[in-house]
């Protein structure tokens, strides 16, 4: 089994920008418990560390935020429609 690094929750945290809210929450958390698991390793940088753990956790409220958003959004375009504010 390969180790994760840092550099790969990083690009973990890349590619879930382009990814849809459901799946983009998936990798980030599954990068949030690398980080946890990283965070017994004592040859990580645990300033670096930590700092990655509050970018995954913004990640996950902004693709939440997002979704919510868009959601919004769509009813707000049509107002005709039932589920309109």
């Amino acid at each position: 089994m390969t180790r994760t690094t840092l550099a790969d929750v990083e690009r973990s945290l890349a590619r879930a920008t382009d990814l849809e809210t459901e799946e983009a929450v998936l990798v980030l958390r599954t990068a949030r418990e690398d980080l946890q698991a990283l965070g017994n390793d004592p040859d990580v940088d645990e300033e670096r560390r930590r700092a990655l753990e509050e970018r995954l956790d913004q990640r996950i409220r902004e693709v939440r935020n997002r979704d919510a958003y868009d959601s919004g959004l769509g009813a707000a375009m049509n107002p005709d429609e039932d589920d309109a504010p």
